[in-house]
C-alpha cells in the first residue's frame, strides 16, 4: 500500500491511500472463499463453483466489495499505527477508485485543549427573586388539579368531558365502536380523526348525530390511511370542570401538616424558593462552564458532535412517543419536526455539550479530582433510599462494574463543577506544585 497524502484539519486526518494489487486480490480470493460456501449456484455443489462462475453468480462488482469492506478498515488501522495517529473514533472510509483501489480515509483524533486560567474567572450567582404572582400562579394549578368533572344541562362546548357511544366504519368494515366511552372536547385533537371533536360542539344529552370525516394520510393502522370514516354519535351526558373555593378545606386537602391558606402560602412560598435556588446554582454552573469554554482553545473533530446529536435526537422522538396520546398524533409530530430540522436546532447545543465536556475533563486531569468506592456507595444509597421492597434488587444493579464506572464518571464531573464554582466565587484555592510546597 502507499500512503499518498495525509492532512490533518479539525482534528482530523485525511489518509489517501493505494492499495497494491496483490494485497487486493489476496482479499478478493478469501472472499471468494466465503462466498462460495454459501451461495447456491445451479450445476454446482455448495462451496465448489470456480471464482469466475461465482463472479458470473453475484458479480465481480459485489466481490470486490466484499474483499473491500474487509481489507480497507485493516489497512487503515496499520497505517493509522505506523503514523502513530491517537484516534477518538472509527475512521470513515470511501473508496474513489478501482483500478488500482485507492480510497480516503477521514480519521477522528483526538481533541487538544489549552485550559485558560480558570484561577481567572470570578463571578457571583443571580439572586432569586420570588413573586407574589409566582405563589398565585401555583395555587391555581393546585386548583385546576384538585377540580371534578359535573354534569350540565346545557349543549357541548371546547374542553368538556362528554360521555358518548360511538358506532364508525370505514368502507363498511367496524372502526370504532364504544359504548359509554369518555371523550374530552379538546380543540386541538385529530384523534379519531380531524374534524371529530368540531362535530361534538353544541350537542346536548340524548341527542344522536352522524357524519363522515376523512382521516389522515399518516394514520397508523394498515389500509386506514386517508380513506372516509363514517360516524355515528350519541351524546349521553355532558361534564364540565368545576374548580374548588380557596378556603382553609381545600389547603388541607392539599397536603398533610396544611390546616389554613396562609400555611399553604407559605409552604408553596419555601418551595419555589428552593427550587429557584437549585435552578440558579445550575445556572452558574453552566456560566462558570462556558467563560473557561470562551476562554480556552480547543480543537475536536467534528464526529463528537454528531454522535452528542444522534443521542439528543434520539431523546427528542422518545419523549415525543411518551407524551403523544396516539400512534397517529406521534406520526403527525415527528412530521413536524424532521430529523434533520432537528438536528440543525440542536447542533447549539451538542456543541455546548461537547466543549464543556472537553474543558470539564481537563480540569479534572489538573486539579487531580478523584472519587473512591466510599463515594460511590454513599452515591448508590442515595439512589435506592426510596425503593421500598426493591432496594436491594436495585442495589445489586447499580453495583455492577459498568454502572458503577458510569457514577463515577457523574461524580467525578460534580466534583469537578463544583471546584470551578467555588473558585469562582473566591472561596477556592489553587492547589500547590510539589515545587511550590517545598
Amino acid at each position: 500500500m502507499k500512503v499518498l497524502s495525509n492532512k490533518i484539519e479539525n482534528r482530523q486526518a485525511l489518509l489517501t491511500i493505494e492499495l497494491e494489487a496483490a494485497e487486493v486480490e489476496q482479499s478478493l480470493q478469501k472472499s471468494y472463499q466465503r462466498l462460495v460456501k454459501k451461495t447456491d449456484i445451479p450445476g454446482f455443489r455448495q462451496g465448489k463453483a470456480p471464482r469466475a462462475v461465482l463472479e458470473r453468480h453475484i458479480g465481480k462488482e459485489n466481490l470486490l466489495e466484499d474483499a473491500l469492506d474487509y481489507l480497507l478498515p485493516r489497512v487503515c488501522a496499520d497505517v493509522i499505527e505506523q503514523q502513530k495517529l491517537e484516534i477518538i473514533a472509527r475512521p470513515d472510509i470511501k473508496v474513489t477508485k478501482t483500478a488500482p483501489v485507492v480510497f480516503e480515509a477521514t480519521v477522528p483524533l483526538t481533541p487538544t485543549v489549552k485550559l485558560a486560567d480558570y484561577y481567572r474567572i470570578k463571578m457571583k450567582p443571580k439572586p432569586v427573586k420570588l413573586k407574589k404572582e409566582d405563589v398565585s400562579t401555583v395555587i391555581g394549578q393546585l386548583r385546576r388539579q384538585s377540580a371534578t368533572w359535573e354534569p350540565v344541562e346545557r349543549a357541548v362546548e371546547n374542553k368538556d368531558l362528554v360521555i358518548l357511544d360511538v358506532e364508525s366504519s370505514v368502507e363498511d368494515k367496524p372502526f370504532i365502536g364504544e359504548k359509554g366511552a369518555q371523550y374530552q372536547v379538546l380543540s386541538d385533537s385529530s384523534f379519531p380523526a380531524p374534524g371529530f371533536t368540531e362535530q361534538l360542539l353544541g350537542m346536548k344529552s340524548d341527542q344522536e348525530k352522524e357524519f363522515k370525516l376523512k382521516l389522515t394520510e399518516s394514520y397508523p393502522e394498515s389500509g386506514m390511511a386517508g380513506k372516509e370514516a363514517s360516524f355515528k354519535v350519541k351524546v349521553l351526558e355532558v361534564k364540565e370542570k368545576r374548580l374548588p373555593p380557596l378556603d382553609d378545606s381545600f389547603a388541607k386537602r392539599v397536603g398533610p401538616g396544611l390546616e389554613t391558606m396562609d400555611s399553604l402560602r407559605e409552604q408553596i412560598s419555601a418551595d419555589l424558593k428552593k427550587r429557584g435556588e437549585e435552578k440558579a446554582g445550575v445556572d452558574f454552573e453552566e456560566r462558570v462552564v462556558e467563560a473557561l469554554v470562551d476562554q480556552s482553545e480547543l480543537e475536536y473533530p467534528p464526529v463528537l458532535v454528531g454522535m452528542e446529536l444522534d443521542q439528543i435526537v434520539n431523546q427528542h422522538r422518545e419523549r415525543l412517543g411518551a407524551t403523544a396520546r396516539s400512534p397517529e398524533e406521534y406520526m403527525e409530530r415527528l412530521k413536524v419536526a424532521p430529523q434533520e430540522e432537528l438536528r440543525e436546532r440542536y447542533r447549539p447545543i451538542a456543541i455546548q455539550r461537547v466543549t464543556g465536556s472537553l474543558v470539564l475533563d481537563k480540569v479534572t486531569e489538573a486539579e487531580k479530582i478523584e472519587v473512591g468506592d466510599p463515594e460511590i456507595d454513599a452515591e448508590i444509597e442515595r439512589m435506592t433510599q426510596n425503593a421500598g421492597n426493591r432496594k436491594d434488587e436495585q442495589k445489586k444493579i447499580l453495583n455492577s462494574p459498568e454502572t458503577r464506572g458510569s457514577i463515577k464518571d457523574l461524580l467525578v464531573t460534580r466534583k469537578t463543577i463544583q471546584r470551578l464554582v467555588d473558585i469562582a466565587k473566591g472561596s477556592g484555592k489553587k492547589k500547590k506544585s510539589k515545587k511550590e510546597a517545598k
